[in-house]
């Protein structure tokens, strides 16, 4: 028992659990709907997209939160401007807005002579070094992402499965998806400086993915993924704790693996189900016997 709670009686990784546990609501909340629309490649450019809003913040010693968001609008703008081309597939614009955002970031780190951007806290971030001040500003945007996620929760649902039907009943599809898309950037922008970029989409689509065969309705599929994402937190920082890994990649890694756990227990569950209805099949499609066979 002391194994598993020795770790979380220090402060920083206390904090570094909560902040976790914050993080997977938020992404949760976010992650749902990419897995559900198949967003993921969009997830993977906004996060990568941040790098020129932080390089700069950084070489100004400024508020790398406040770097981060102001590259998250341009990338949301962009996104929403490009979709509305109707000779630029999304995909296609997506790619050059990332390459594009990803270049100016690195330029601007290579015109700093002692390359003060700290670029692998960027990609991977440091769960350990959370702050009281950082939580507070999690519980903020994990508020903000409730009521988004409430007020949209139909026009969201709808744009998912059939845009045209959105905007028959009347629920702006192009204003729905933009909205998405700051839901998007606010989870990213978040958990970027938690877990890092390349990291964030862990636990931004696992969980999320993870939930999917086992869950009933969206709502379902946010819960159960904020619960995979608050384990996915504790066991990476136990295991981070005990065999002197990264956290961030520790927790990333874990919610992956549950993913993959996941697909699998859920297949044998299929194979299970098919194996118990064959007999009942095979008795339905059983010819009847006629009088004279008796």
């Amino acid at each position: 028992m002391e194994w598993l709670t020795a770790p979380f009686e220090v402060a920083f990784v206390q904090r570094a659990l909560w902040a976790g546990i914050l993080v997977s609501a938020i992404c949760a909340l976010a992650g749902a709907w990419v897995v559900l629309r198949g967003m993921a490649f969009l997830g993977d450019a906004m996060s990568h997209g941040l790098l020129p809003g932080v390089a700069v913040a950084a070489l100004l010693g400024g508020n790398l939160l406040v770097g981060a968001l102001v590259s998250a609008i341009v990338m949301t703008a962009g996104v929403t401007a490009l979709g509305r081309t109707p000779r630029l597939s999304q995909d296609t614009g997506i790619g050059l807005l990332f390459v594009g955002m990803l270049s100016l970031g690195v330029i601007v780190v290579s015109r700093s002579q002692s390359f003060a951007v700290d670029l692998t806290g960027f990609l991977f971030g440091d769960v350990l070094a959370v702050r009281e001040s950082d939580l507070l500003l999690l519980g903020a945007a994990l508020l903000l992402a409730l009521v988004v996620s409430v007020v949209g929760h139909r026009a969201f649902l709808v744009l998912a499965f059939d845009e045209r039907k959105a905007a028959t009943l009347g629920l702006r599809p192009r204003l729905a998806h933009a909205v998405l898309l700051g839901l998007l950037a606010l989870a990213i922008v978040a958990s970027f400086h938690i877990v890092g970029t390349l990291l964030v989409l862990g636990l931004l689509i696992a969980p999320p993915a993870a939930a999917l065969p086992w869950a009933r309705g969206v709502r379902g599929v946010m819960v159960l993924a904020a619960v995979l994402g608050a384990t996915a937190t504790f066991g990476g920082l136990l295991l981070s704790w005990h065999l002197s890994t990264a956290a961030g990649a520790t927790v990333s890694g874990l919610a992956v693996s549950l993913f993959f756990l996941s697909h699998l227990a859920s297949g044998i569950r299929h194979r299970r189900r098919t194996d118990l209805d064959r007999p009942a099949v095979i008795l339905a499609n059983a010819p009847t016997p006629r009088p004279n066979d008796i």
